[in-house]
């Protein structure tokens, strides 16, 4: 597999509550430091890239795009800064940068308004502050009300202008510091643009209409905080996953509770029934059933004694046992699914791509329209100038693009939640959405379609030498090597209690075998291909080893100097899931291949059984890799390689999506493939197309929404139906709309 992107190595995180939003240009969402902590991924330090240094920095009031576009503008011409990498729905901006710099970024994004956190020989430690009191906004809406009263009762215009104005000052101070500084910056934001419309309004006399909007605005941003702040959190709920303390069994022997992050690798941990798991280990006595959906996605409970691997954050259900700590805290498996998947959030994909460059033409078209706006009908055609400025008004707050922009993060990231909760590891938002275009699927066969523990089933000594000698040779050279074939033969010898030797040279023979010294003498254990390549083979052995092959079994010789001395058959079963998985994907239309180094009569007899359109076998490598390439130069869709081994790694790399089985049991695979399958259920497969089509439906959904709602309060604008009552609710409620559509991704599907 293709190391895509290396995803650094987090801690857990502590504690934390956000401080109040106070940024430049924020988009009015009100951030609380109570007594309720939000879960927030630690920052990981600064890391050392060539001559320069990467340092993510964490900025609280960073929330839509108009603040990526400010902080990009301020940094991106500073000496010493390289690359600016945004991440919006976790507030972090990672910029590379020459060791000097990093002071003049900070002092840049202070200048803004804005608050940087940076981790120094740790997780950032951010200071709360104290809650923002809710008095103001209430007694801004009072007030606006009381404008409104005064206003239908046709009091004096001083009394409904006293009490706008009150409502403006109480609740809409900091968006006109935040719109001055955006202003200063050349920045239209959605605060400059309000903080110009609501001053417009109190000039032209709209006294009741300019309280009620600003208040408006107040209320609507903070309800579109709280649900932003839902899609964000999506996958730090498996944060609270791990428990925080883990019984560990100290020098003397006794028992004691201590911190998880404290635990050190190699310490003997005691878990009790109904218990989480606080690391990852190796269970070394006891049995019992473990709940493996946080991290795998079975809806089953699965059968745990000595020796079997446990993850941290999975539920202990039946019995008590004893384990081994196979990794620390910071970095078990759910430590790694979180940040792979909070790695992939900051990934943009091609829908995201498009909406980036659309906004960037969107405002100032609509800009440029405001001002043509105001200015033509009045000069042309004699209109009156205040009702068309009033129109223009209206105009700049429907030129906020946060809905349109924020519609296809929140829609990606909640796919990106919603697919590891099913135990699907998505590394980026371009995996998740080019899913859907997948036409071909090529697999893997051993530990892929196949369960991987083939049996011995067949055993024939072909020189007349005894077979104890012969199974001995043949054992001592399968114990070297970790392919499931070997381990049958191996494991069939243990049994019977054959003898080892040692064995001196020992060397792999990628898709082929084995080969060592024993007793001197050079002996090799490998397929029918290997046989042929070292010209062994002859008419009676071909027809042994097709009567086997056609049985669906693999056969395994045993050859050396003096020729072939034996040979062994070990056959595979197949996983239920494979049928299934493979039904489901014709159903969706998707093609299937198999790819596998196992004989052809093998490869058929497999493929048979499970349904796949197309087999290979007797293949190397650079064969699956050529198989693969063939596909895509089909160009009649993405190609999908899924697999477990290193011998499937050029494929993998080489295909749009390269999905790795069990990634769980591997960290390796976590961090390098496309899309991981955290078990060995390929029904996962078809599940992952399902969401990537339902994402796409949701993205283009929420791009209609948000340029559709845009349009309509466009046009009642220019026909002189439009107020800035309904230009605050095609923003903010256009936002809070593909927010909510998106969230739907959330839901359990089938």
């Amino acid at each position: 597999m293709s190391l895509k992107y290396q995803v650094p190595a987090h801690t857990h995180a502590p504690s934390y509550a956000p401080p109040a939003c106070g940024g430049a240009a924020c988009c009015g969402h009100e951030h609380e430091a109570t007594t309720v902590t939000a879960t927030v991924s630690a920052l990981p330090p600064p890391v050392a890239v060539g001559t320069r240094v990467q340092t993510p920095i964490r900025i609280m009031q960073m929330d839509c795009p108009v603040e990526e576009a400010l902080l990009r503008q301020s940094l991106a011409a500073l000496p010493g800064v390289t690359d600016l990498a945004f991440n919006l729905m976790q507030r972090v901006l990672t910029v590379t940068h020459e060791p000097a710099a990093i002071e003049p970024i900070l002092q840049a994004i202070r200048a803004v308004g804005f608050t940087p956190e940076v981790a120094s020989g740790g997780a950032a430690q951010p200071v709360p502050e104290p809650r923002k009191p809710r008095w103001p906004l209430v007694l801004a809406g009072l007030a606006a009300l009381g404008a409104e009263v005064a206003d239908w009762l046709a009091l004096p215009t001083g009394v409904a202008a006293a009490l706008a104005v009150v409502a403006v000052l109480a609740c809409g101070t900091t968006t006109y510091k935040k719109g001055w500084i955006a202003l200063r910056h050349a920045n239209l934001n959605i605060n400059a643009l309000m903080s110009i419309a609501v001053t417009g309004a109190l000039l032209l006399g709209q006294w009741p209409e300019a309280a009620m909007v600003m208040v408006l605005f107040q209320v609507a941003e903070l309800i579109e905080a709280q649900s932003l702040d839902r899609a964000r959190n999506a996958i730090q709920g498996l944060m609270q996953l791990t428990p925080e303390r883990a019984t560990v069994q100290q020098s003397d022997g006794t028992w004691q509770e201590v911190a998880a992050q404290a635990v050190a690798l190699g310490a003997r941990v005691r878990v009790k029934p109904g218990e989480r798991i606080a690391l990852d280990g190796t269970v070394l006595s006891g049995r019992s059933t473990v709940n493996q959906a946080p991290i795998t996605g079975e809806s089953l409970p699965v059968d745990k004694a000595e020796g079997d691997t446990v993850f941290a954050g999975t539920i202990n259900e039946a019995g008590g046992f004893e384990y081994r700590v196979t990794a620390l805290a910071s970095h078990s498996t759910l430590a790694r699914i979180i940040e792979a998947v909070t790695a992939a959030q900051g990934q943009r994909a091609p829908m995201q791509q498009f909406v980036d460059q659309f906004a960037r033409i969107y405002t100032p078209a609509v800009l440029v329209l405001a001002l043509a706006v105001a200015a033509l009908p009045p000069l042309l055609w004699g209109g009156n100038a205040l009702d068309w400025i009033y129109k223009a008004l209206v105009l700049l707050v429907i030129a906020c693009p946060c809905a349109l922009v924020i519609s296809t993060p929140v829609t990606l990231v909640s796919g990106l939640a919603a697919a590891a909760r099913q135990g699907i590891l998505i590394k980026g938002g371009a995996y998740l959405e080019q899913g859907r275009k997948l036409t071909w699927l090529a697999l893997d066969k051993t530990g892929t379609l196949t369960h991987g523990k083939p049996v011995q089933t067949n055993f024939l000594v072909l020189d007349g030498s005894p077979e104890a000698d012969v199974r001995s040779l043949a054992a001592s050279l399968a114990s070297y090597s970790d392919h499931p074939v070997s381990r049958a033969l191996a494991d069939a010898a243990a049994r019977d209690g054959v003898a080892l030797h040692s064995v001196a040279d020992f060397a792999a023979l990628p898709g082929r075998g084995t080969q060592g010294r024993i007793a001197g003498e050079l002996y090799s254990l490998g397929n029918h291909r290997l046989i042929h390549e070292q010209g062994r083979c002859s008419a009676e052995l071909e027809a042994l080893l097709s009567a086997l092959e056609e049985q669906g079994k693999t056969v395994i010789l045993l050859s050396s100097e003096r020729g072939v001395r034996a040979l062994f058959a070990v056959a595979d079963t197949v996983k239920d899931s494979s049928r299934a998985a493979i039904a489901e994907l014709h159903a969706l239309g998707i093609r299937t291949l198999m790819l596998t180094g196992d004989n052809g009569h093998t490869a058929q007899a497999i493929a048979t059984q499970v349904g796949i359109d197309e087999a290979r076998g007797d293949l190397l490598p650079e064969d699956k890799l050529a198989a693969i390439e063939a596909k895509l130069n089909l160009r009649a869709g993405a190609v999908g390689m899924v697999g477990d081994g290193i011998n499937d790694a050029p494929a993998l790399a080489r295909a749009d999506i390269g999905f790795a089985m069990g990634a769980a049991g591997t960290g390796t695979a976590i961090e390098t493939a496309d899309v991981a399958l955290m078990d060995d259920d390929l029904r996962k497969l078809p599940r992952f197309i399902r969401l990537s089509r339902r994402t796409h439906a949701l993205l283009v959904q929420n791009i209609v929404l948000a340029l559709g709602i845009k349009a309509v309060f466009l046009g009642l604008t220019l026909s002189g139906n439009g107020t800035m009552w309904m230009a605050v609710f095609a923003d903010v409620g256009a936002s809070l709309l593909v927010i909510a559509n998106g969230l739907r991704l959330l839901r359990p599907v089938p």
